[in-house]
């Protein structure tokens, strides 16, 4: 149970090489939706990969009680769900002889909630991973059996690190799936004193307060890229940023810091900007309609004054320590 392309490296193993343990009888995906400017309904890559390897589709707009009765007729041993997007009924859950379970995208219980990867890069965060949990009803709360771990590099962004908890996945798997299968996958609880919880992101998250420190603003605009994306307003141009990293000196107090937001150059073919401790390297950049370029070659064709000072704009919370409000912003 799937709808993101976070799901197709575990699909695309369990289809080949992980055919003697497992095989799929059926793929659940949200229902295709309007996408794109012309607004067409288009198939998701999960309905599509399920159509392109002739497995059956379900595409309910709801769990309801004839998914709970078509689920029992397959006898299926175990139901795994990544990046679904619909909350399971309790009758659903208990259907599978094995259990249902979740593989989250951090390590639990941290970044409990609906956008653990790019919280974790926006929090600074050197390590994430995939962790294999039994489905519970408060938010990713469940026992956990195993964690895939990933680094996270200062100049990773959400797609790079995505793309990485992708593929472990499939080790993950791999051990997990023999040892669930004769009854030797343990299960242990969080340790809910450290549970942390991230929410769904918003357009207006990408908005950068430059009073912040540098590494602050960095790992921000890294773990918000590609969505929602970061941006800063340069001579009334919304332009925005797809890299940075933090370097020391160039901001904060002191009688010889500049201004946070004071651009203050071009630094080994990056846009440097003062911060309130230290100062931003802007690496990636991109005009309204344009691509995202290297900032050198953004330069080229975007002159930008040094000493203009970018307006700081307020940083919406990402992370709390208890469950955010459906549908919140966190402002």
């Amino acid at each position: 149970m799937g709808s993101d392309p976070i799901a197709l490296p575990l699909l695309d193993w369990i289809a080949g090489a992980g055919s003697p343990s497992a095989r799929v009888a059926a793929v659940y995906t949200q229902p295709d939706r309007p996408a794109g400017r012309g607004k067409r309904v288009e198939p998701g890559p999960i309905s599509r990969w399920a159509v392109d390897h002739e497995l059956p589709v379900r595409q309910p707009e709801r769990l309801g009680q004839d998914e709970c009765a078509w689920l029992a007729a397959q006898q299926a041993d175990l139901v795994l769900v990544m990046a679904y997007g619909q909350i399971l009924r309790d009758e659903f859950i208990a259907i599978p002889r094995l259990g249902t379970l979740n593989l989250h995208a951090s390590i639990l219980p941290g970044f409990r909630g609906a956008s653990p990867i790019q919280t974790a890069v926006a929090c600074g965060e050197r390590e994430t991973g995939v962790a294999l949990m039994r489905i519970v009803k408060r938010l990713d709360a469940g026992p956990v059996a195993d964690v895939e771990r990933v680094p996270v590099a200062p100049l990773d962004t959400a797609r790079e690190v995505e793309a990485r908890l992708a593929q472990a996945c499939v080790p993950l798997l791999r051990r997990a799936l023999p040892r669930l299968s004769e009854g030797s996958l343990a299960f242990a609880a969080q340790e809910e004193t450290r549970a942390s919880y991230c929410r769904r992101l918003f357009k207006e998250d990408g908005q950068l307060d430059f009073s912040a420190p540098a590494a602050t603003l960095a790992a921000r605009i890294n773990g918000l890229f590609p969505w929602p994306g970061c941006a800063l307003e340069i001579d009334g141009v919304a332009v925005k940023v797809g890299l940075a990293e933090a370097v020391s000196g160039g901001g904060g107090a002191g009688s010889n810091a500049a201004t946070p937001g004071t651009i203050m150059g071009v630094d080994a073919g990056a846009l440097l900007v003062a911060t309130g401790d230290g100062s931003l390297r802007l690496l990636r950049l991109q005009r309204p309609g344009g691509k995202m370029l290297p900032a050198p070659e953004f330069l080229r064709g975007f002159a930008v004054a040094d000493g203009t000072v970018l307006a700081s704009r307020p940083m919406r919370p990402l992370v709390s320590s208890r469950p955010f409000p459906r549908g919140t912003s966190g402002a």
